[in-house]
């Protein structure tokens, strides 16, 4: 008699009963997929370690679900970063901004003032030291203008000891200040008492200085700085020797330790921060010579971003690092402004992109604006006027913007008048922004010699006047050729004057002069943002 095995009955590792090799029971039954093992069974359903193979129209609603998923995490988090932006922008008082501003066309490109302050309040006094409660100066100050192609862009760097006039600023009680001349620049920014006061005021004083109008204002302080060059990572810098701490704080005792050695280097943070604002023991330890190596570094910074990218998605992290400690004017006031200016910017080339300084002369221990060269500066960026003279008025994509036509005379007059030999200073006697520059222009067509240009004292006049000292009579009526209708009038100083009145404004001869070219004494000292960073670093 025989008997069945009862191994044949346990079931195996792998779910078959018997030897889980024939498909069989161990009494011959068929299993109960009809008699057919697993290599028999359709594709669909064949088992393996992965468990059944999915068709393929559901592996594909899986995969478009997936990306669906991701694109909304994405979203969301593009949008809650777009939402933190716009909790972090400061903004100052507009109010506190000058009823008496140059026109909105004073020229054809957009003007950013830029300001680098040097406050210690809100943690700032961490890393520059000093009282935590100081709401600073202007530390570093340039005028950017962005031509109206939308390809080149000239930064104006402002000394910060500049002596120029402070326009009215308004107080924190509503009261506005009077008038301050022969003042440092860097004193306007704490004219206002508060960081919501002081932007204004700087760039009041900028468009007095220079009669064009500033579209936008940037306040960066150094807890921003910082954390700008550790986004990007880093900025390349060139020092001409080793740097020590007694080299950023002259009052130290001894000679501290190394901060910066000799050579090319990267930095960001804290060593970023020292490097800019260092200004002993390098060159002649003057301003002036930290202002070249702080255009080196705004260069260097301009090469970090542009070579990221200048896309949206490159732009949120720089922006919120950024706007930590950023303060702008309102019309930046939101993330999609403040990204939508910077995408402006994405077609200027480093290599059209220029820093100059505002001509300058010392005038003891402090700095005196140079003219005419300065009101011919501002000219030029009037003109929309690139440092080689080309017409950078036309839209993005004309071009290089070069007229080939021949510039319309400025002179309303209908012959020519010979100038040489004859000094003038012209004085804007109306509101009319850049009168006094345009007047500069058509005298300097003539052959005259332009001493200076400046606001009248009075911004009342009716008409011009040629005013004139002893002696002057034949030449002051030979100036007055060039402005039909004007009056003589005679003074007791030994000078010709133009007083420039509205009836000159009403010529329509207030355009900006097309032949105008910044001056070759700015030009020769400019620099361009692709330059070695080691090129060109120190004054004296």
């Amino acid at each position: 008699m025989s008997v069945t095995s009862n191994r044949g009955t346990a079931p195996s590792r792998h779910g078959s009963t018997g030897n889980g090799r024939d498909g069989h029971d161990g009494r011959g039954a068929h299993n109960d997929h009809g008699g057919h093992d697993s290599h028999d069974r359709p594709e669909a359903f064949r088992p393996d370690r992965h468990g059944p193979r999915i068709p393929r129209g559901r592996r594909i609603r899986r995969a478009l679900t997936l990306c669906m998923s991701l694109l909304v995490l994405v979203t969301a988090g593009v949008g809650w970063l777009y939402l933190k932006l716009d909790g972090g922008i400061r903004t100052f008082d507009s109010g506190g901004l000058s009823d008496n501003r140059p026109g909105a066309g004073s020229s054809k490109g957009e003007n950013v003032l830029v300001i680098g302050s040097d406050a210690r309040t809100d943690g700032n006094a961490a890393l520059g030291g000093g009282d935590k409660g100081d709401i600073g100066r202007s530390d570093t100050t340039f005028l950017l203008h962005i031509y109206a192609d939308h390809q080149h862009a000239l930064a104006v760097s402002i000394p910060r000891d500049t002596l120029v006039t402070v326009p009215p600023c308004k107080l924190p009680d509503g009261s506005w200040t009077r008038t301050q001349t022969d003042t440092m620049f860097n004193a306007a920014f704490s004219v206002g008492e508060t960081d919501k006061g002081n932007p204004a005021c700087t760039q009041n004083t900028v468009e007095k200085l220079t009669e064009l109008r500033v579209n936008h204002t940037v306040v960066v302080d150094f807890k921003g700085f910082a954390a700008l060059t550790e986004v990007v990572g880093g900025v390349r810098v060139c020092l001409p020797n080793d740097v020590h701490e007694n080299d950023l704080n002259p009052h130290r005792t001894t000679r501290g330790g190394l901060l910066l050695r000799k050579g090319v280097q990267t930095v960001s943070g804290q060593r970023a921060l020292d490097y800019v604002r260092i200004r002993h023991g390098i060159g002649d330890g003057s301003d002036i010579g930290r202002i070249k190596r702080q255009q080196a570094f705004v260069s260097s910074l301009l090469k970090s971003v542009k070579s990221e990218g200048l896309t949206p998605t490159k732009l949120l992290p720089l922006a919120d690092a950024a706007t930590r400690s950023l303060t702008v004017d309102t019309g930046l006031g939101t993330a999609d402004k403040l990204i939508a200016f910077a995408m402006s910017l994405k077609d200027i080339d480093l290599h059209n992109t220029e820093f100059v300084t505002v001509p300058w002369r010392y005038s003891g221990s402090r700095v005196a604006v140079v003219e005419p060269d300065a009101g011919e500066l501002w000219a030029a960026l009037k003109a929309d006027r690139t440092i080689d003279g080309t017409d950078a008025g036309g839209r993005k994509g004309s071009g290089d913007g070069a007229s080939t036509s021949p510039s319309p005379s400025l002179s309303p007059t209908a012959s020519p008048v010979s100038g040489a030999g004859i000094d003038v200073a012209v004085y804007n006697g109306t509101t009319v922004s850049g009168l006094a520059a345009q007047g500069a222009a058509e005298l300097r067509a003539d052959g005259f010699t332009v001493t200076g240009t400046a606001t009248a004292a009075s911004q009342d006049h009716a008409t011009t006047v040629v005013q004139y000292g002893p002696g002057l009579a034949a030449r002051a009526r030979t100036v007055a050729e060039v402005f039909p209708g004007a009056e003589l009038e005679q003074i007791g100083a030994t000078r010709i004057n133009v007083v420039l009145g509205r009836s000159y404004a009403g010529t329509g001869s207030a355009a900006p002069p097309t032949a105008t070219a910044v001056p070759t004494a700015v030009a020769d000292g400019a620099r361009s943002a692709d330059e070695d960073p080691c090129a060109n670093l120190t004054y004296g």
